[in-house]
């Protein structure tokens, strides 16, 4: 289990009765945050302090891990210049009668606080320029004895949390798919071969099997039991990108599934990398060995552009910032 602190400030209702954390993924110049970044590193059953207004208001516990998600439109007006895609997490939360302000006991926290990225100045006021940012240990359990017994079941729950899935990347995509499909300006072939792209068959499979014969973890290499992967998502493509061969992968469908959804990546040279987040239990069910450094062989220059957005913008590891 890990500990965060997160401000909600601008987004305390619609988050924490809505049972998420939302933000964006880099700041409104295009500059990665490294406490938009901390999303990418959360993970079913750690612990959430959610801050608003001076006081700690409610604790939650992580059901999910991030995954890729539109601004919710609740937002309304709140962070008109964040942008339209970010990441998202599924959380439980529990508004607490026991509103624990800080700065009341800063004495005792202060000495706790880590040296970068925390969540509280010297003083005990909160910081305006932090969402979502990792809390050590001891300061967790200090907060946790100043809220007091209502902590305790939340703490407890979160121990025995199973997994959610992203529930709203299928609803997502499946509108972007509708939009498509109405969209009068692209050809009905054309159309139809965006469309079955996104199930990595059809046109993009074959321009993807110019390039690839196999699974790269697994070797699998008959077709049957292959699917085209895009490197970067179909949901974040243009319709060029959906059906340019060197945007994909040949994985079979469980390997799919830890690309598309970040759990694994590849560095340029062919380095696989695994997600801190991933369950390396499952992982090695599905065909990975993570015992040891893997290279599945080098990518095409095309492939190496897109790798690189998957590694930015879908791989479940935080930049270093």
């Amino acid at each position: 289990m890990r500990y965060w602190w997160v401000n909600q400030n601008q987004t305390y209702r619609h988050e924490v009765q809505g049972g998420y954390l939302w933000s964006p993924k880099r700041n409104a110049n295009g500059a990665r945050n490294p406490f938009y970044e901390s999303m990418r590193e959360v993970a079913p059953g750690d612990l959430i302090f959610s801050f608003m207004d001076t006081r700690i208001l409610a604790v939650g516990f992580a059901q999910s891990y991030c995954w890729e998600s539109p601004k919710p439109l609740e937002f309304g007006n709140a962070g008109q210049n964040w942008e339209n895609i970010g990441w998202k997490v599924k959380v439980n939360f529990w508004e607490l009668a026991n509103k624990v302000r800080p700065k009341d006991h800063i004495d005792v926290l202060r000495p706790l606080l880590p040296d970068r990225y925390s969540p509280l100045q010297p003083n005990g006021n909160g910081l305006q320029s932090v969402y979502l940012t990792e809390v050590p240990t001891r300061l967790a359990e200090v907060l946790m004895s100043l809220i007091g017994q209502e902590v305790a079941p939340i703490a407890l729950a979160a121990r025995d949390v199973k997994p959610v899935s992203a529930d709203d990347l299928d609803f997502w995509e499946r509108k972007l798919e509708q939009e498509l499909v109405n969209d009068s300006t692209v050809r009905e072939t054309e159309r139809m071969a965006i469309i079955r792209a996104r199930n990595g068959q059809g046109l993009f499979k074959e321009r993807v099997s110019k390039i690839e014969s196999r699974c790269r973890i697994t070797g699998v290499e008959n077709p049957a039991h292959l699917v085209a992967s895009h490197c970067k998502p179909w949901r974040d493509s243009t319709n060029e990108e959906r059906l340019n061969g060197e945007n994909g992968l040949l994985l079979t469908p469980s390997i799919d599934h830890l690309f598309d959804r970040g759990f694994i990546g590849f560095e340029d040279n062919g380095k696989l990398i695994v997600s801190p987040v991933a369950h390396h239990p499952s992982l090695q069910r599905m065909g990975i060995d993570t015992t040891k450094i893997v290279n599945v062989g080098g990518f095409s220059s095309g492939q190496k552009q897109f790798l690189d957005f998957h590694r930015s913008a879908v791989l479940l590891q935080s930049a270093r910032v």
